[in-house]
């Protein structure tokens, strides 16, 4: 991998930056080539009064992923024992070694403002913007493979499967900004949205069911927001609605931040917001038939309703408590499975779901050692299984920290633990590159130990990381999906150089 990033201040008033991340990972079994490429390049500018800013940014990136549909049930046995001769993970056959995905896409986003009015006294501050904001992205995602796998995916329209949908969407929107010290910082928007998702042609499923290949939309929106900071309490809002019969939908954000002491921060936050489903749940082609449907009119918004609160305390400890309630939550899940053939397809859940997530973070120190503990609790309450998750997660982090040769380097050692409890963990599918329920298998509850060693001389930082280095003797049972087995020992090494002139 390599991340490289440049920027320069050609003025007190502009700057930009250039950037590009690569990588390229193959991995140990068959056909698991990752690659991927990010550019980025951000530009800000103010005039010499400050009256004008405008910043903007382009992101383009393309993500590949070779897909092999994990190893087939017959093999999970021999990498779960262990056996020597299934050590080398190049010996399995998966169950197909023909497919790739592919996703790309670019965004375009500039905002710029103007003060009308910017008025700074002793008693008094005003300061009155108009500020608009363009936005567009364009993607597609591809899904292809020379010869179909009939056993996996089902039957299927044509031998050469060639899956890609386009997406275009473009927002911009309209508003001012008005501040004062006493009333606070008020801000509201006029928008507007155009949609365009889909397909090239219509598919038609038997019996005379017409997949259609496009979603497109346009509509209006309003949005609003207001912060204000009295002595130690903090107070953020915002809000807003599509005006749009298809595509209705609202927000509604809260949060309050209260400073109790030096120490001691308390703060909470409620969401309450309601939104379609993301497109690839309300339409789908592909040339396997059992990924057709169009799901727009019948499907309804989810609807979520979430309260947060929580402390941050160096001296005690930092926790944090959110419970969430959901209407309409949407899934793909596994209806059923012949033989191998795996039936996908979305799913909304009519009934109620809560979610509940306990999570608290301390960190001891004694001399140059520190002892660093997350512990997360999560419950779900349901009357189906829809949303597995496990009940507990933990890391924790021992590590080693001094300034050494008159404290020209900085070194930082140490061991990363981190476990999670069994649950019925979502299954991947390749097709759509997304995660499905699964209520078949229960996987997890395998330790990973992680080594490191960090150091720092001057504007270089060295690093070297023993990924799971118990891979070999706490057991071969560990999986980051059914049929896909997680990670092997693995040592990463890195270099990161900061240039200044």
């Amino acid at each position: 991998m390599l991340d490289a990033f440049f920027t320069v201040n050609l003025s007190k008033q502009f700057n930009f930056s250039i950037a590009y991340k690569g990588l390229r990972s193959l991995g140990n079994y068959q056909n698991a080539l990752t690659s991927s490429g990010n550019f980025r390049f951000t530009t800000n500018y103010k005039t010499k009064n400050g009256k004008y800013n405008a910043k903007g940014h382009i992101v383009m990136q393309d993500l590949l992923n070779q897909e092999n549909g994990g190893l087939k049930d017959e093999d999970i046995e021999n990498f779960t024992s262990g056996d020597e001769e299934f050590i080398d993970r190049s010996v399995f056959d998966p169950n197909f070694e023909n497919a790739e995905n592919v996703l790309e896409g670019k965004r375009f986003f500039f905002n710029h403002s103007y003060n009308i009015i910017k008025k700074n006294d002793s008693l008094n501050k005003n300061n009155l913007s108009i500020i608009n904001t363009i936005s567009f992205e364009d993607k597609y995602y591809q899904f292809y493979q020379d010869a179909p796998t009939i056993d996996f995916f089902g039957d299927n329209f044509t031998n050469n499967i060639n899956d890609k949908v386009t997406l275009e969407n473009f927002e911009t929107k309209l508003g001012f900004s008005y501040y004062n010290n006493i009333l606070g910082k008020i801000n509201f928007n006029l928008e507007y949205t155009n949609i365009n998702y889909g397909y090239g042609g219509v598919v038609l499923l038997f019996p005379e069911e017409l997949i259609p290949n496009r979603i497109k939309a346009d509509f209006l929106g309003l949005s609003a927001g207001y912060s204000k900071t009295i002595k130690n309490i903090n107070l953020s809002s915002t809000a807003g609605l599509n005006l749009s019969d298809d595509f209705s939908g609202n927000f509604i954000n809260g949060n309050i931040d209260f400073k109790l002491n030096k120490d001691i921060l308390l703060f909470g936050g409620m969401n309450i917001s309601s939104k379609l489903p993301n497109y690839n749940y309300l339409l789908y082609q592909s040339d396997y038939i059992n990924y057709n449907w169009y799901n727009l009119g019948s499907y309804n918004n989810v609807n979520t309703q979430q309260i947060s609160f929580g402390l941050k305390s160096k001296k005690f400890f930092n926790a944090y408590v959110d419970i969430s309630n959901i209407d309409n939550y949407t899934y793909f899940n596994l209806e059923e499975t012949i033989d191998q053939n795996r039936i996908i397809k979305p799913q909304q859940y009519n009934s109620p779901l809560q979610y509940l997530r306990i999570k608290a973070q301390k960190e001891f120190k004694l001399g140059n050692f520190a002892l660093d503990n997350t512990i997360m609790y999560q419950n779900v309450v349901s009357d189906n299984d829809v949303l597995n998750v496990p009940a507990f997660i933990t890391r924790n982090t021992l590590y080693y920290s001094n300034q050494l040769f008159k404290k020209a380097m900085t070194l930082q050692t140490g061991v990363t633990f981190n476990y999670f409890t069994e649950y019925k963990m979502n299954g991947y599918d390749p097709l759509l590159a997304e995660f499905y329920t699964q209520n078949e298998n229960k996987l997890g509850g395998f330790p990973r130990l992680d080594f490191f060693i960090n150091a720092k001389i001057r504007q270089t930082r060295i690093f070297l990381k023993a990924e799971h280095f118990n891979s070999s003797f706490t057991g071969y049972d560990y999986f980051s999906a059914p049929n896909y087995p997680y990670r092997d020992f693995t040592i990463r090494f890195g270099l990161v150089w900061d240039f200044f002139l």
